[in-house]
Order: structure tokens, then sequence, then C-alpha cells
């Protein structure tokens, strides 16, 4: 295997449709071995991108590269990639193991073959001893991992998965998410996996590249762009953090000490000078408390949610969504508080002024 198998990079691509252009320049690297996300909010260009890497789209201008290899202008059947749709396209018709040998016969593989091959990989994503069945007869989720199968068992340089767990409902996405991942991370294959959804993206993936109008906003571990998000979009679509305003008071050892409603405290100063500031503040940055020291504030909402509390606080620095998973004591509306500032959650933001 060559080093280069299962990396992906796009150079200066653009792609148009019509007078629109939905791509306006990436680049991008993606290295092997890795499950890289694309996420980002409907019209982004995350879609546009996968599909111009699994050849379903030719870029406008720019290139692409495959294990090293320019793939530009070749068609989607010659490129070393497999997809797995959201919708499965799963032949209703054939068994759950003719559906995985399917690609290897076409490609001209002999039956009794191409059927252990199906079986091998059906017993990879956990579905050994279904391969007589109808897809009807399985669950959705178990629809969803034959659809893996049959794109893992062609041995493909990167597998493609297109808002894979979108047709399941909440407790199966989880389940096949995992599954998923530990797939990944256990037999070492590239993925590239698109979504809209900031959890499901935060859970399994290594890298997550972050798309706004076709372009890059920021690239990092789901821990990089949760913790210190580049941007005000990226701290609001990361986790829907509130922005707020506050004050760089001096900067030692990049070390900022930081005002916000009147609470002084210290941050990693990410750049930033004296001056004013913008401040991510992340659902569990801040505690709910009825006496001492923070930001005042007036409960405006509450919820209970079982195992935490989720306040709404109207305070000197806006509206504030906060979540309590400390206290079972669900506080009045109207009720006076004041918000501990906490030591993870809050991150200044780059540039943001």
């Amino acid at each position: 295997m060559t080093q280069t198998r299962g990396a992906v990079a796009f150079r200066n691509v653009q792609k148009r449709f019509g007078s629109f252009t939905a791509i306006p320049d990436l680049t991008l690297d993606i290295t092997p071995g890795q499950l890289v996300t694309l996420l980002g909010p409907s019209g982004c260009g995350k879609t546009t991108t996968l599909r111009m890497l699994a050849g379903l789209e030719s870029p406008s201008q720019g290139q692409i590269l495959i294990g090293g290899e320019d793939v530009t202008r070749l068609p989607a059947d010659r490129r070393d990639v497999s997809m797995v749709f959201q919708s499965y396209a799963l032949f209703p018709h054939m068994l759950v193991g003719q559906n995985v040998a399917y690609g290897l016969e076409a490609g001209g593989m002999r039956a009794a073959e191409a059927r252990k091959r199906a079986d091998e990989a059906l017993d990879l994503v956990g579905l050994a001893g279904l391969g007589d069945r109808l897809p009807a007869e399985l669950s959705g989720g178990q629809q969803q991992r034959v659809a893996v199968a049959r794109a893992l068992v062609l041995e493909p340089q990167i597998l493609l998965l297109d808002e894979p767990l979108s047709n399941l409902d909440a407790r199966l996405r989880r389940k096949v998410r995992t599954d998923i991942r530990e797939l990944q991370q256990r037999l070492g294959f590239t993925a590239v996996y698109v979504t809209h959804d900031q959890e499901e993206a935060l859970a399994v993936s290594d890298t997550i590249v972050v798309m706004k109008d076709g372009r890059v906003a920021q690239i990092g571990t789901p821990r990089e762009l949760y913790e210190a998000p580049a941007s005000e979009f990226i701290a609001d679509f990361i986790g829907e953090a509130c922005v707020v305003d506050g004050r760089v008071l001096s900067v030692a050892n990049e070390i900022a000490q930081v005002e916000m409603g009147g609470v002084t405290f210290p941050l990693p100063a990410r750049g930033a000078a004296p001056g004013p500031a913008r401040l991510s503040l992340r659902s569990n940055a801040l505690k709910v408390k009825t006496s001492g020291e923070g930001v005042a504030g007036t409960v405006a909402s509450a919820a209970y949610l079982g195992d935490h509390i989720e306040y709404e606080i109207d305070s000197s620095i806006g509206r504030i969504f906060v979540v309590d998973d400390e206290s079972d004591t669900l506080l009045a509306t109207g009720s006076a508080v004041c918000l501990e500032v906490r030591t993870r959650g809050v991150a200044l933001i780059p540039g943001a002024a």
C-alpha cells in the first residue's frame, strides 16, 4: 500500500452552475486513514464538494487528486471510491447478500467469490447470517449497514457518506454513527462524511471541515472547533453558543485578562489585544447561582429535562442560554440569579471586536 493511498487533495477547485458559483476556490487536503466530515448549513457547498470527489459533478476549474492521481476528468466508475447514500439505494427485489455482491459481480468477479466476499463484508458490519433476507425484512439501521457493507466490499480508497443517518430516528442515529466510527477506526480506511448535524459531526470525526458559502470557514478537530471557534459563525453553528461583548484588559504570556458583565477572568488570548472583544459562551460555561459573585441576571424561562435544567437568563450582557446539570431545583421565572464564569466553555473570538 502506498503512502498516498486514501489521500485526497482539492487544488483551487471551482464549481459554477450557470451564473451561480457554488464553490469559489477550494483547496483542501484529507489525510489517509481519517474520517473527515464536511459540515455546514444547507447551501454551503458540502454536498457539491462530495459529488465532485465522487465524479458525479465536474469541477469548472481546478484539480482533484485521489491517492496522488489526478482524477479531475475521470468518470465516477473509474475512481477508486464508493458512496453510501442517505436513501440506502438497495435493490428491494434482491437479497441482502446479492445487494452487497452486486458491484463485485458487475465488475466481473465470479458469483461464488463475490458472495463469499459479501458475507465477509456483512460480518464486518455486524450482519453475519442475514445475507438471505430481503432489505424490507431489516430495520432502517440494518439497511444502512448493508449499504456500508456494499460500499466497503469494493475495497475503495475512499468511502463517501452523504447524510447517511438522515432517514433514521434519533436512537438509531446514535447507534449507527457509533457503528460507522468503530468500523472506520478498526479498518483504518479514509472516509469523507457529509452532514448538517453538528452533534453527529462532533461524534464521528477525526477532522471537521466547516463550510460557509462554498468556502472553508474553519478546519480542526471536534475539540478545536468547539472550544476555540475562529469566528462568530463557527461559535454559533458548532454547539449554538451565545456570542457576547466583553473587553480585554491586558495580555501577558498569551493569557488575556477579560472583563464581561462586571466579572474579570483569564482566557487564552488567541491573538487578542487590549480593547473591545467578542466572546463565545457555551451552554455549560456559566453556573447559575442564587447568591454570590457573578454576572447579574433574571430567569426569563426555565425547563426541566430530567437530567438537566435549561435556562434563558436576561443579563447585562444579553439573553444567555445556560444548562444546569448539577441542581434539580427549578428556579421560577423572574428569579434573580448570578452567573459564575467557569474555566471551560468560554473563548475569545479572534478578530471579532
